[in-house]
């Protein structure tokens, strides 16, 4: 896991190891996008998404985070569920002979499953697709999920194949797992997606209210 974070920080930033170093640095858009900060508690962000304020409350994934939140909401319009697409081959910080990307199933299986957010949206998000097209050229996802029988090396069966795994979660078969490839530093391609998001959002308000 750390080699592979070293060898992912070299790879962003050693061409840039010169413009970094210089007294009056200032950040390029990418360097605060690259920039991640662990959520600790409860976060809530008001914002104006083409006139229509929304309130998204971001809330820690971490085991240690999860208690203060997971009983603190109840009829939320939509539950935004984020997975890293990279971390199929990574350990958790608390626990280093468990899998990432299984603690991330076992959280979201718990999530849709809670009789709290029953009427709520579910979205998912399988962000980080631009290091997953990366690492699956030498870390193959078969060695920690033997189910995928899919060609190795092909990021899109091995999203494919993940985005699977979460969807088959979900055992009410009349709920729709909405899902979405995200690159977190590609600002256009997040800017579609929350323009989907926020029509799916309205959608369901919509249908709660036989609307549509």
């Amino acid at each position: 896991m750390f080699k592979f974070v070293l060898l992912f920080l070299w790879h962003v930033y050693l061409s840039d190891v010169k413009r970094l170093a210089v007294p009056d640095y200032l950040p390029t858009e990418q360097d605060i996008l690259r920039v991640r900060v662990p959520t600790t508690g409860i976060i809530e962000y008001p914002f104006d998404l083409e006139q229509i304020i929304f309130r998204m409350v971001d809330v820690g994934g971490q085991r240690s985070e999860r208690r203060k939140w997971i009983h603190c909401f109840e009829n939320v319009t939509s539950i935004m569920f984020l997975v890293a697409l990279s971390e199929y081959d990574q350990v958790l910080v608390e626990c280093d002979n468990e899998n990432r990307m299984e603690e991330s199933k076992a959280l979201f299986r718990t999530i849709i499953t809670y009789p709290w957010f029953t009427n709520s949206s579910v979205i998912l998000f399988l962000n980080k697709k631009d290091l997953l097209e990366e690492k699956i050229l030498y870390s193959h996802l078969a060695d920690y999920f033997p189910e995928y029988d899919g060609p190795p090396r092909d990021p899109i069966a091995a999203r494919e194949f993940i985005l699977k795994m979460f969807v088959d979660l979900n055992p009410d078969a009349d709920k729709i797992i909405y899902s979405h490839f995200t690159c977190a530093t590609d600002t256009e391609n997040i800017r579609f997606v929350f323009a989907a998001v926020k029509d799916t959002i309205l959608q369901h308000n919509l249908k709660e209210y036989n609307l549509v």
